[in-house]
């Protein structure tokens, strides 16, 4: 009997083969995020500076990542992220100043409302890592950890109540609640909810 190889078929007069590996859909490659250089003018304030490139196209990056056409608006956003979003144990840093612009940047806000509420979310997990780093270094004794969850669980429940805040404002969602009367008089009863009424052939 004839063996038949299976590797190749015809299609529309074409030879296939089947051992072809398929080709790979090509991944969308998804644009670096925003980024400051810092110069520092005191050691608690410094001024942001591009990286590289253009000042005016970095900016306008900013500005789109913030989704805010306010240069005051981006330029406080950016003294108070310097304040707020900082390394454990360390003053100013670019590495915690462009980890919460990524942040802001991948939530996409439109307009200052929603970038206010994202920059929030950024410190505080910001805040939130500061202080599980020293829970779990475990110094000062039981008060000093028992002090450090305790600010822990309250920045979880912050952080979970903005992301919550951004969805209902994005989604803009509203709560219906119906109120509905019921009387009963003298003598009446009443029953509130579901009655299943039993049938007679039951």
């Amino acid at each position: 009997m004839a063996q038949v190889d299976r590797s190749h078929i015809r299609k529309g007069g074409e030879e296939m083969s089947l051992n072809a590996v398929p080709s790979q859909v090509p991944r969308v490659r998804k644009a670096a995020p925003v980024r400051v250089k810092l110069e520092r003018i005191n050691c608690d304030v410094a001024k942001s500076l591009p990286p590289e490139g253009d000042h005016k196209v970095w900016f306008a990056r900013l500005m789109d990542a913030c989704g805010s056409s306010s240069p005051d608006f981006i330029n406080a956003t950016l003294f108070q992220l310097q304040a707020a979003a900082r390394l454990p144990n360390s003053g100013l840093s670019e590495t915690a100043l462009n980890a919460a612009l990524a942040m802001i940047e991948s939530e996409q806000p439109r307009g200052e409302t929603e970038c206010a509420l994202v920059i929030q979310m950024a410190a505080v997990h910001a805040a939130s890592m500061a202080v599980l780093g020293r829970l779990g270094g475990g110094h000062g004794g039981d008060r000093h950890v028992l002090a450090a969850a305790t600010a822990v669980s309250r920045l979880s429940r912050t952080f979970a109540i903005l992301v919550e805040t951004l969805r209902r404002l994005r989604s803009g969602g509203s709560q219906l609640i119906r109120i509905e009367r019921v009387d009963v008089r003298d003598g009446g009863q009443a029953v509130i909810g579901n009655i299943r009424q039993k049938r007679s052939h039951e």
